[in-house]
């Protein structure tokens, strides 16, 4: 590359971060929506610029030398310098823009969060909004995540996480499943009857607590069925199948209709904690900070959520 080119040097830089954080050149060109050709040259073209080898590849790696390493550090600091003064001199009165990628849960992302998400890209005509459903773990750099809406997940110390909300839950069967069943009048009777399990929260036994108690009474369980769906777990108690532990606000409406019953409500599944978790940075855009204060704003007036005690 001659001297008298125009270089862009963030372009070059924020193109070895992501080839550093998704893990190779093929990885970086999907998140990038470019060609592994159009990397590898950028690549090689901040190489040639620095005068030193950043990263050493094989057919099967890539791992940074101690060169790149040091050239990574200073290019996230670069980077995030960069955002800062786009969000400073680019938008009037802190405006968000450009994407923000978010990663929710199936159930709320559907129902729950929509009407409030619409209103923020309502608000925000220069963002735009990547909505991805999916109620696994988040992986930030490999997946291109921003940040991710978390439902009873333990928290990551390597992230930041900010508390929402909480979901109460309920333990609920149909009229049909328990005619077949003696009453159950205290939660060691569960057992006996079957069961469809949750299994991001509850697999081979479920804990109950109650008011006034404060250890939970620890019931084994036999799963007719087993899933990581919320929706899958309700339709299959309104079926008939077996009794399900889930979020409250799914079943409030069955309960009230007649078509579910809610099993010893003085005893329930302890309420799962609602994060947003995002990455650590220097610097956070405004895109990014604006989604922040809306879900600290709506998630506790959602139906079906509640304040957690310890918030504010």
């Amino acid at each position: 590359m001659k001297r008298t080119d125009r270089i862009d040097w963030v372009e070059l830089m924020r193109t070895f971060v992501r080839i550093v954080e998704a893990g190779s050149l093929s990885a970086a060109a999907r998140q990038m929506a470019t060609t592994q050709a159009t990397v590898s040259r950028r690549l090689q073209s901040l190489e040639t610029l620095l005068g030193v080898r950043l990263l050493l590849r094989t057919t099967h790696a890539t791992k940074l030398t101690d060169d790149g390493e040091r050239c990574y550090q200073h290019a996230r600091r670069v980077i995030d310098s960069w955002l800062a003064l786009e969000d400073e001199v680019g938008q009037a009165e802190d405006e968000p823009v450009g994407t923000l990628r978010v990663r929710a849960p199936h159930a709320f992302g559907q129902e729950q969060l929509l009407v409030p998400l619409t209103q923020f890209l309502q608000r925000y005509p220069r963002l735009a909004v990547e909505w991805m459903l999916n109620d696994r773990s988040v992986d930030f750099l490999s997946d291109n995540i921003d940040c991710a809406i978390r439902v009873g997940a333990e928290v990551d110390p390597a992230t930041v996480s900010v508390l929402l909300a909480e979901v109460p839950r309920s333990v609920v069967a149909s009229p049909a499943l328990l005619a077949d069943y003696p009453a159950v009048n205290a939660p060691q009777a569960l057992s006996a009857l079957p069961w469809i399990a949750l299994s991001s929260f509850y697999t081979r036994h479920i804990e109950l607590f109650t008011a006034g108690e404060t250890q939970p009474v620890r019931v084994a369980i036999s799963p007719r069925l087993s899933t990581d769906s919320l929706y899958v777990a309700r339709n299959s108690a309104l079926a008939g199948l077996g009794v399900a532990a889930v979020s409250s606000w799914t079943v409030e409406e069955d309960i009230r209709a007649g078509r579910l019953v809610a099993l010893i409500p003085e005893w329930q599944p302890a309420a799962l904690p609602v994060h947003l978790v995002y990455p650590w940075s220097r610097y956070y855009p405004a895109r990014l900070r604006k989604f922040l204060e809306l879900m600290r704003e709506v998630m506790p007036k959602i139906t079906g959520m509640r304040r957690p005690p310890e918030a504010p």
